[in-house]
């Protein structure tokens, strides 16, 4: 029987390990994977209805959202890269393959919980009256005497 090696080819360990030590403040805010997980963090946090609508449970969860898609897309970059997915051997899928599955539905577990309809942003109400305000021209309407107005049809 084989020898356990004592790393993983797929590096997700490694990259666990720093996120779950540093948070996602280690991740290369220069590339364009950790660019997009941050606007995909902006966009999630918008469509539960800005960070003022979003309570502090909601910010767990899309935390934990965000750490389990980096971890998917690192394992989905990695089993790109190889040229089969099944150990011909063995004749079983590779077991990184059942734990990137995992995590998807992790990932999916969690954006249930979040909600999946956008939730509208929420107006304080001095927002909901500027909103609502209108501008002196609007309130007189049109007047006979303009041209251009034409009575009738």
């Amino acid at each position: 029987m084989s020898s356990r090696r004592p790393y993983s080819r797929h590096g997700l360990h490694p990259l666990k390990r720093r996120v779950q030590v540093q948070g996602l403040a280690t991740l290369d805010r220069r590339s364009v994977a950790a660019r997009a997980l941050l606007e995909w963090r902006t966009e999630l946090i918008a469509a539960l209805g800005g960070i003022e609508a979003v309570s502090p449970q909601q910010i767990a969860l899309v935390e934990l959202a965000i750490r389990t898609r980096l971890y998917v897309d690192h394992l989905d970059a990695f089993l790109m890269e190889q040229r089969s997915l099944v150990n011909a051997k063995r004749k079983t899928v590779l077991p990184v393959l059942r734990e990137r599955q995992q995590l998807a539905d992790s990932l999916a577990r969690l954006l249930i919980q979040l909600g999946l309809e956008r939730q509208s942003k929420v107006l304080d109400l001095a927002e909901a009256l500027r909103a609502h305000q209108i501008s002196p021209a609007e309130r007189s309407g049109p007047r006979s005497g303009d041209p251009g107005h034409e009575e009738g049809g």
